[in-house]
């Protein structure tokens, strides 16, 4: 994947992950991935995970790691990755310049 296709992590989101991180204890990573369903055709997971694979991007930003299989990697390429807090909520979003459509909850996209 060339510099211009990596996804990037917002100061917000390393902030956010190393945080989370920590306070769990076990797990070492944030997991960013795209599966089939939603109500737009693709969906942003997000988990927790304590294992790297093979073939993931890895992302190390300011104590925070975020993982993405190299399926997903196709669908985020060029993405970025933020944590967002307003009055409704807070919670990982993700501005994607592939989707060409999304739901309003931004939680599903399509291509």
């Amino acid at each position: 994947m060339s510099e211009s296709q990596l996804v990037s992590v917002t100061d917000s989101a390393a902030r956010r992950i190393a945080t989370l991180i920590k306070d769990d204890g076990g797990e070492i990573a944030l997991r960013v991935a795209v599966n089939g369903g939603g109500c737009s055709g693709f969906r942003y997971d997000f988990t927790f995970d304590d294992a790297r694979q093979d073939d993931d991007l890895v992302i190390e930003k300011d104590g925070a790691v975020v993982l993405i299989d190299s399926m997903s990697q196709l669908y985020l390429a060029g993405a970025a990755i933020d944590f967002v807090e307003d009055v409704i909520g807070s919670s990982f979003q993700i501005t994607n310049p592939n989707a060409t459509s999304s739901c309003g909850c931004g939680s599903s996209f399509s291509i």
